[in-house]
């Protein structure tokens, strides 16, 4: 039947699929997997351990052996897209009391400073070079609900405890040190995807679909504005680090597992218990937004990297012409450069 292909074809699949099948069981028949035991913990009760391992996973990708420019342009764009999502969602807070256009300050937060993975590997790998691919070394940074946490609590905008944000970086932690001191740990967990649909399917547990044709909208503008902002300003510092803006276009995108960073705030602080439900919804828009309008960027400035390369190669090999001086009939060997 080949389901797993089908799924892999949708923007984001193995995230937004499980999460709306989940939704789905939630929204219309809530008790059916509420018997208990194993079944009961592919539930929203499983949600906290299942993200813990993925996080874990995502840890043992993060190499200290990366070449010292995918350092500096990793670093530059990851500092690049943080730092405008902080500076939109703490606009939106200060000036919108946290709600513009029905996107709070925590839905822009989570979509925009985290980015797809995957798909940035892909692109770049594909029309990029080997540093613009490895610098994700360093964006992964952003994979988990830590940076969010942090944002929100240094800016007096929720109350999370010291030791949640710990508990959220301690699997990262911990996977980046065991993949680094042995590879066979990290080639063990490379294959740790295969968790992403079912927290996804967890956190659905967690989602009422009544609500999401409110997010409808807002969802849409929300991806959008993810893939513009933060594209031109990723881009931006990825050229002023020696890139050429392909891995800043790259990283204009919404990860998947972003969906579950609004759940993540809202057991830390339960004062976000209310809206996490719909910044869900609005952030998987995102998800699904992103993925399909971040390649389009991503290909509008790989074809123009393409045109400068080709201009610079024609004025390179520009040959010189003969100038021929009237006292010397025949001028062979002289010529001017043009």
């Amino acid at each position: 039947m080949n389901i797993f292909n089908r799924v892999q074809k949708i923007p984001g699949g193995l995230m937004v699929v499980p999460l709306f099948l989940g939704a789905i069981l939630n929204t219309f028949a809530p008790g059916l997997i509420q018997i208990g035991g194993f079944t009961e913990a592919l539930g929203s009760k499983g949600f906290p351990t299942l993200c813990a391992a993925y996080l874990f996973c995502v840890g043992t990708r993060m190499s200290l052996k990366a070449a010292p420019v995918m350092l500096k342009r990793g670093f530059a764009i990851l500092f690049a897209k943080v730092g405008i999502a902080t500076l939109i969602a703490l606009a939106v807070a200060k000036f919108f009391d946290g709600d513009l256009w029905g996107l709070t300050t925590l839905a822009i937060l989570a979509a925009m400073n985290d980015t797809n993975g995957g798909m940035f590997i892909a692109l770049t790998s594909s029309m990029g070079d080997q540093n613009d691919s490895g610098s994700y070394v360093v964006q992964s940074i952003e994979t988990g609900p830590f940076l969010t946490m942090l944002v929100l609590s240094g800016a007096g905008l929720a109350a999370i405890p010291y030791l949640a944000m710990v508990s959220v970086i301690v699997p990262i932690f911990l996977g980046a040190l065991l993949g680094n001191l042995d590879s066979n740990i990290r080639k063990f967990c490379e294959k740790g995807e295969i968790l992403v649909p079912f927290f996804a399917f967890a956190l659905g547990n967690n989602i009422n679909l009544k609500s999401v044709i409110d997010a409808g909208w807002s969802g849409i503008i929300l991806g959008i504005a993810t893939c513009v902002i933060t594209g031109l300003v990723c881009m931006l510092a990825d050229r002023l680090t020696g890139g050429t803006g392909l891995a800043g276009a790259a990283a204009s995108t919404t990860a998947g597992n972003a969906a579950a960073t609004p759940k993540a705030i809202a057991m830390a602080d339960p004062a976000y218990a209310a809206i996490a439900p719909m910044a869900t919804l609005q952030v998987a828009a995102s998800v699904i937004v992103t993925a399909i309008l971040t390649p389009i960027l991503t290909t509008l400035v790989y074809k123009r990297n393409l045109r400068k390369k080709a201009v610079l190669a024609e004025a390179a090999n520009v040959t010189t012409l003969p100038v021929y001086d009237a006292s010397d009939p025949a001028p062979e060997g002289r010529s001017e450069s043009l």
